[in-house]
């Protein structure tokens, strides 16, 4: 069984600084992480190449220095790594992103299963899978939170719901993404560190894809960012002071003045 997984590189903090400019977030200088969704996927596609057999390719979309996520991806359990990485990708909203990383998958080949996190945290819109789905042309299953079990060219599992459960069976190839509830990531083992420092991960720019280029980037996406700021938030509040007997009837008048009573 062919497994991909799509991961992405993400500010380790919440102290992220926004260019003026661009309205992009400044991620030169800043620690990077896998986006912590993203581990539950990669742990996911490690567990069912070790229940059902097969290969598992990590393919992430970013900047030169992304290349350490897919190394930390490889510690953990995953056997081949590809980096999309070029000056004409840079802007990319989740419409151009996932047409990127379809343009990846289809030079890769033959797969299965494609796995994401159920969202990023510089992002949080959930729309990268769904999106990428439709470039490829197979179906997909949001927040799948179990895996029960793939035979046949069908895979069985339960997806998680606001308020309930939901068992699907769907034929392969299919696209999921996943929630925190599916496993617990792996710490990697001084074995997997070793063969993620000496790996080779595979650089593919725009001209390597083979995809449109009216699709990359800025001017590929169809989201503009207009604005972005930070808000503030303003709260007046006063300060009582005297006897209990006479701080409960100032409460009292202010909680009947606000209405509150």
């Amino acid at each position: 069984m062919e497994i991909i997984v799509c991961i992405k590189q993400v500010p380790g903090t919440f102290e992220v600084k926004i260019d003026p400019e661009t309205k992009r977030i400044v991620r030169e200088g800043v620690e990077s992480i896998i986006n912590p969704y993203d581990n539950y996927a990669i742990e996911e596609a490690v567990r069912l190449k070790e229940r059902f057999g097969g290969s598992v390719t990590a393919i992430t979309m970013g900047p030169p220095q992304a290349e350490k996520a897919l190394r930390d991806a490889i510690a953990m359990g995953v056997d081949d790594a590809v980096l999309l990485s070029d000056i004409k990708f840079a802007g990319s909203d989740t419409l151009a992103t996932s047409y990127i990383l379809s343009c990846g998958i289809r030079k890769i080949g033959k797969f299965d299963i494609i796995i994401c996190g159920r969202e990023t945290l510089d992002g949080s819109t959930s729309q990268v899978g769904a999106e990428l789905a439709n470039h490829l042309s197979i179906p997909y299953i949001t927040y799948v939170s179990k895996i029960e079990d793939i035979s046949s060219g069908s895979m069985e599992c339960t997806r998680l719901m606001e308020d309930h459960y939901e068992d699907l069976k769907i034929e392969l190839p299919v696209l999921i993404t996943v929630t925190k509830e599916i496993n617990l990531p792996r710490i990697p083992s001084l074995k997997g560190m070793i063969k993620a420092r000496k790996a080779q991960i595979n650089l593919w720019k725009s001209e390597e894809i083979e995809g449109d280029e009216r699709y990359y980037g800025q001017d590929g996406s169809p989201t503009r960012v207009v604005d972005v700021w930070t808000e503030q938030m303003q709260k007046e509040g006063r300060k009582l002071t005297g006897e209990p007997e006479i701080l409960a009837e100032e409460l009292r008048k202010e909680l009947k003045n606000l209405g509150a009573l």
